[in-house]
């Protein structure tokens, strides 16, 4: 059971992280003129920030589940 634990601590550190650094971006876009207002697509690591957030939260939810049953 205890590294169920230290793995869900682990993932949701990194969900934290990735959350905070999607952030960061998008308050510079507002001292410069405001928001672009229209649809873009994200590229590079902004990309990857966003699937990276979307699997470590599933990967939480999986093993908050699991420690809820084993506990």
């Amino acid at each position: 059971m205890k590294p169920l634990l230290i793995a869900q601590t682990v993932v949701s550190i990194l969900l934290v992280v990735s959350i905070l650094l999607q952030n960061r971006g998008t308050d510079a876009g507002l001292s410069f003129g405001g928001d672009f207002g229209g649809y873009y697509t994200k590229r590079g690591v902004e990309k990857f920030l966003f699937y990276a957030s979307i699997a470590l939260g599933a990967a939480f939810l999986v093993l908050a589940i699991l420690n809820a049953k084993l506990a």
